[in-house]
């Protein structure tokens, strides 16, 4: 039971995402299994030793489970353990000390500034509903960078005709401006639907012919679509055009506080990752163009 209250309490109190608690009720399940066999009403919490957590990790190892994940699940076991030491069933927590290996953070991907272009300026049949619904898809998740669930969650009542409002992660909600082209697709998208009749009851923005919400598979495979005629990234998903989109805002000056609040980052941590791709690709256009960049360093004064 401790388990099921920890994710309670988490999914209701802290107000983390669905899919955030689902990952953290199988990381630990993972760990009942490992102790004993799945069985969570013989999980003793207050006999858990960093021995075990140590002996856990090892076993997830030899399961082929790789280092990020594996980070992530002693992040997990963490995460509960805190929750029992403010409940007062526990004295400290077993995997507070216990060493895990640094992940190297990769570097988020994008697509070329040219090869969106190239997308977003072909012409598409205009009385087209579900043509015309996915260019502006993917419009949107490049010109906002909102993440998928945003997009499919956005309300018709808070897209604006130079802004939009988004429900984000913890149900924060924050502004997104756009430009006129984005604008016009968007009451061209409006004027298709409402006239075949696909206006969402519940009053969701983008809709299926039958007038229902969007599901996660038929974003990706919109996105996927659209990116593998272009290429130049090796993955093709929305999350890689919202890495565009705030690549794209930094290089065009933008800075790092706005592009936080625009992604609706919590810390300028999780932003500050895309100033690496700015870097490299200044980096890139130096040894490109500067005469002496490339020469071969013979003659150092010795």
């Amino acid at each position: 039971m401790v388990i099921e209250d920890f994710l309670t309490y988490i999914r209701y109190e802290l107000n983390l995402s669905a899919y955030t608690v689902l990952c953290y009720k199988a990381d630990l399940a993972q760990l009942v299994e490992f102790l004993c066999g799945g069985d969570e009403a013989a999980f003793d919490a207050a006999s858990l030793a960093p021995a075990d957590v140590r002996a856990w990790m090892a076993w997830l190892a030899k399961r082929g489970v790789g280092h990020r994940s594996v980070r992530r699940k002693v992040q997990a076991v963490r995460a509960l353990y805190k929750y029992l030491m403010r409940q007062g069933k526990v004295g400290e927590n077993p995997a507070a000390d216990v060493e895990v290996a640094r992940v190297r953070r990769r570097l988020p991907q994008v697509v070329r500034e040219e090869n969106l272009d190239t997308l977003l300026d072909e012409e598409v049949d205009c009385a087209d509903f579900t043509a015309v619904r996915d260019k502006l898809m993917l419009m949107m998740l490049y010109t906002t960078g909102m993440r998928r669930a945003e997009l499919i969650g956005l309300r018709d009542a808070n897209v604006g005709c130079d802004e939009l409002k988004v429900l984000g992660k913890r149900n924060k909600e924050r502004v997104i401006p756009f430009g006129r082209e984005l604008g016009g697709w968007i009451s061209r998208y409006r004027e298709l639907r409402d006239g075949i009749g696909a206006s969402s009851a519940e009053g969701y923005f983008f809709t299926r012919h039958s007038g229902e919400p969007l599901y996660p598979m038929l974003v990706e495979r919109v996105v996927r679509r659209e990116l593998d005629r272009v290429g130049g990234s090796q993955q093709r998903s929305p999350h890689v055009l919202r890495h565009t989109f705030a690549s794209a805002m930094l290089n065009g000056g933008a800075g790092l506080n706005s592009v936080k609040e625009l992604l609706g980052h919590t810390t300028l941590a999780a932003t500050q990752v895309y100033t690496h791709i700015t870097f490299g690709d200044l980096k890139s256009n130096y040894e490109l163009a500067h005469p002496r960049a490339l020469k071969k360093g013979e003659n150092y004064g010795s």
